[in-house]
């Protein structure tokens, strides 16, 4: 139905850009994750679409400099995708037998970019598996022959399926691992006969520019697969009062001018909160800084300025037991890297490499653009897989040498090639250690990254 007059009339200004406000903050994950969605598995012809709902997309390919349709892109853990449509069954996600030495995670993300449940070498182990996961509303027991069932709060959620690739070589190994990953609805996966369909679902377009003026009609549009929790109570029902719930549609025109207004002003306090939260983000240390990551909706406790920063900040943000990101784009005293002017080091003491289970690495971006940078090696990262056939000082320590040009033949092995240019750097620890020295919790453990050095 659309808004009532009545609660139009009874709306003041001030409660209609509050609320505006609030909701900016509390739908932005939200929205964002249907923007994703609506690209990856829904518009054919988005340039990005990925695959249909429930069917498994894999990525066989290292990020290049050519990569430019996401921000810090990813060259250690070649990537599968899948969204999942919950709404008739659950889907059972089967993983091969993965070799101990190489690490791999599936992370489980509902639409309110929850992580609520991970597969892999840190959570499951490395053998072989079948795992399913179910909607809000399912009610069946745990099949035979499944290992865990994942609940997911919403009713279209996300898989990021992420395989460690040791150089670029490897990548038929990491595509005959990535095969192995299937999932199916639960009824196939038991030989049954298939439950009725879910009724076909009438997805609005959405882009950049649509999602500016009709933010509130995407936000009402994704919460009828988003069931409330206990902690959501509160926000919906303010929502409810500008025309946005379930059984509501978002009715911008039924508002007087000066309650529009007062919306389009709410938004706005809302955006700039978020940009401040994402600044907010992390601890720093050594010129790094050391961000928390992303969880489950326990991680968050209704902290939704907190999600939002988070999912602005790079959606899909893994748990910070899962990976952990120390970000630098400045030495110690806050003067920015920039490779056009300086040469820099980063040495790692004997013994203090980043203490993790799994592996890390150090990847070099465009301070700009946040993307890789063409060099004349094709390295765009440096990862404890390379340690075998890098240099160590003579004290035992190691030594990466962060610049534009060669530092020479002897040293080319420790070189991490830099823009002419601002630098960004990333570095990520996959399955950081929990015992010390660890960097957890993130900004409060017993290990951080060491400084950087402007040696010229």
């Amino acid at each position: 139905m659309q808004l009532h007059a009545q609660t139009a009339g009874t709306l003041s200004v001030q409660e209609a850009k509050q609320i505006a406000e609030e909701g900016y903050i509390y739908g932005l994950p939200i929205v964002m994750n249907y923007a994703v969605m609506y690209d990856y598995a829904v518009d054919k012809n988005s340039g990005q679409f990925k695959a249909p709902f429930n069917q498994i997309h894999s990525l066989h390919h290292v990020a290049t400099y050519k990569d430019t349709a996401v921000v810090t892109p990813n060259s250690d853990t070649p990537y599968s995708m899948l969204f999942m449509d919950l709404r008739a069954e659950p889907i059972v996600l089967s993983v091969p037998a993965v070799n101990k030495e190489r690490y791999y995670s599936v992370q489980l993300i509902d639409g309110n970019t929850y992580n609520f449940g991970y597969i892999g070498s840190r959570a499951t182990g490395n053998e072989a598996g079948d795992y399913l996961v179910a909607g809000p509303d399912w009610q069946g027991a745990t099949p035979p022959g499944v290992k865990k069932v994942f609940r997911s709060g919403t009713q279209l959620p996300f898989a990021i399926y992420r395989t460690q690739l040791f150089k670029p070589a490897d990548m038929p190994n990491v595509e005959k691992i990535q095969s192995g990953y299937k999932a199916q609805p639960l009824s196939a996966y038991l030989k049954q006969p298939a439950p009725p369909a879910a009724p076909v679902i009438d997805f609005p377009k959405i882009d950049k520019d649509l999602v500016k003026t009709g933010f509130f009609q995407y936000l009402h549009f994704a919460m009828q697969f988003d069931p409330a929790t206990p902690d959501e109570v509160a926000i919906r029902a303010k929502l409810a009062r500008i025309g946005i719930g379930a059984d509501k549609s978002f009715n911008f025109q039924a508002l007087s001018a000066e309650q529009r207004a007062a919306v389009v002003q709410g938004m706005q306090a809302g955006h700039a909160k978020v940009a401040e939260g994402v600044q907010n983000l992390g601890t720093k240390f050594n010129g790094w800084n050391v961000v928390g990551a992303g969880g489950d909706s326990a991680f968050y406790k209704g902290d939704w300025l907190k999600r939002a920063a988070v999912a602005q900040a790079g959606i899909y943000a893994n748990d910070a037991d899962e990976a952990t990101y120390p970000l630098a784009k400045t030495l110690v005293d806050g003067e920015p890297l920039d490779a056009s002017k300086h040469n820099y080091t980063l040495t790692f003491p004997a013994g203090q490499l980043p203490p993790v289970n799994a592996f890390w690495s150090v990847t070099m971006y465009d301070g700009k653009t946040q993307l890789l940078i063409k060099n004349p090696i094709d390295r765009y990262l440096i990862n404890s897989p390379m340690l075998p056939g890098m240099q160590k000082n003579s004290d035992g320590s190691l030594t990466l040498y962060i610049q534009k040009d060669s530092p020479g033949a002897d040293k080319e092995s420790n070189w991490l090639p830099a823009p002419d240019d601002l630098i960004y750097l990333v570095m990520r620890l996959y399955w950081p250690k929990t015992e010390a020295p660890s960097i957890l919790p993130p900004g409060k453990g017993t290990w951080s990254p060491p400084a950087i050095v402007k040696v010229i």
